[in-house]
């Protein structure tokens, strides 16, 4: 059975609440009501809420009051101000004593309903990450491997399996995804977790010195060796190498590094002493390796050699649900690094970003967090601290990016019912019915000729 999250109403006018009541039952929220701020503390004490919404001004205790006690009682439970009075001042001091944001009489019903999935969003995030380590089990080193995506979940599960035993692995993925992030989280579950981790990038390195770089050479194996250095290989003895881009690797190369994980011995360049290594490889690449292999780049036994487990990281656009929590992530991370108190995102930033397609994946996510933490000033990051994301690049995106988030009423229907208990409950007087709505009585008139409505 689908739980339906509980929505607990603090009004003291009665019309108000029912309109909010009917429109966020079509919503599909369970909605529970309480006259004044006074009554809204005893019912949390009493029960619990994933969303309070509570009017500024009421007769025994305000808003902003109960606000307090509120939060005091249980800090986790999301509240949205509302008020009839636009003040600068009184937004100030709701942000200040815990309150998720603040929205003007007469309420936008977008806007209303996007602040109230952003605000729960953001506050389960947390539990969410606590539920999903304890799904993978404490025994799982996640480090900087932040989601909640089926994706994410399969990939983590996988990484638990895989990273006990001795299988070489291949990661692949677009840029920015995080590969080295999974290749370092598989070394830490594993048995060589104590051993070196070691990375090199095959595709920053020239052919010449590559091979110098794997495996070492003598002095005076060529002109500016003055001395022996010991190769990669030999540094990750007894742990992990990590060969990033593998398909950049020259086919002169891809010969001797199968030679090697055949016979598990290198042989430093100018010199002639066979070493024996113990060492696990995983790799990775950015590009479709198949492709790589039929076009004559990637040696066909190389890449059978290496791709015994294939770990696919999906890019960021098509696990949208995992933006919000490496935001948060990144956020920490930044406001700690650079000493701002930033203590969030705005509900329009949030869904600027979770809109936006990020071609450059978590990388670019994480740039752009690091720079809007950087040069915010204020305690929220808002939609413009986030320029690189124009408004052409989320455009279209809109339409689609929340239908899946939960079952719904049309909110042309919402909004045609709600007038219709509305008038019901005015007597059919027109003006009254435009006033409890909160809208002009023109207004209501077009929206009447709009559904048909004839009263």
């Amino acid at each position: 059975m689908k739980y339906e999250k509980r929505i607990l109403i603090v009004d003291d006018d009665s019309a108000h609440r029912t309109m909010l009541k009917t429109l966020l039952r079509g919503w599909g929220y369970s909605v529970f009501e309480a006259d004044d701020g006074s009554a809204a503390i005893e019912r949390v004490q009493n029960q619990a809420f994933d969303l309070i919404l509570m009017d500024i001004r009421m007769i025994k205790v305000s808003g902003l009051e109960a606000l307090k006690l509120i939060k005091e009682y249980n800090p986790a439970i999301p509240v949205i101000i509302m008020t009839a009075y636009s003040s600068v001042e009184t937004a100030v001091e709701a942000l200040k004593r815990g309150a998720y944001d603040y929205l003007t009489k007469p309420l936008d019903f977008d806007e209303l309903r996007l602040t109230m999935e952003r605000a729960m969003e953001h506050t389960h995030l947390r539990e969410e990450n606590r539920l999903l380590k304890e799904r993978l089990g404490n025994h799982l080193n996640r480090r900087n491997m932040i989601g909640r995506s089926p994706s994410m979940i399969r990939l983590m599960e996988t990484i638990a399996q895989v990273a006990p035993t001795e299988v070489t692995v291949m990661i692949t993925g677009e840029s920015g995804t995080g590969k080295e992030e999974v290749a370092i989280a598989i070394h830490l579950n594993s048995n060589r977790k104590d051993g070196p981790f070691i990375k090199i990038n095959c595709a920053a390195i020239t052919e010449t010195l590559l091979e110098s770089e794997l495996f070492g050479h003598e002095k005076g194996a060529f002109t500016g060796a003055h001395k022996r250095k010991e190769g990669r290989f030999l540094q990750a003895d007894g742990g992990t190498l990590f060969l990033d881009e593998i398909s950049e690797m020259p086919l002169s190369m891809q010969v001797k590094l199968l030679r090697v994980l055949q016979e598990r011995e290198i042989t430093r360049v100018g010199g002639e002493e066979v070493l024996q290594i113990d060492v696990r490889l995983i790799a990775a690449s950015n590009k479709n390796l198949l492709q790589e292999v039929s076009e004559g780049r990637l040696r066909e036994d190389l890449f059978y050699r290496l791709n015994v487990v294939n770990l696919s990281i999906p890019p960021l656009r098509d696990r949208k649900e995992d933006i919000p929590l490496l935001a948060q992530h990144f956020l920490e991370i930044f406001t700690k690094k650079n000493n701002k108190l930033i203590k969030g995102f705005t509900p329009q930033a949030m869904d600027r970003i979770i809109r936006y397609r990020w071609p450059g994946n978590v990388r670019e996510l994480m740039n752009a967090v690091e720079r809007g933490v950087v040069l915010s000033r204020s305690e929220y990051l808002a939609e413009d601290d986030f320029p690189l994301i124009h408004d052409e690049a989320v455009k279209g995106e809109s339409a689609s990016s929340d239908s899946g988030t939960h079952p719904f009423i049309p909110l042309e229907q919402v909004e045609k019912e709600t007038i219709l208990r509305t008038l019901e409950l005015a007597a059919s007087n027109k003006s009254e019915a435009a006033r409890r709505l909160g809208i002009t009585r023109k207004t209501l008139h077009k929206k009447l000729k709009k559904y048909g409505i004839m009263k």
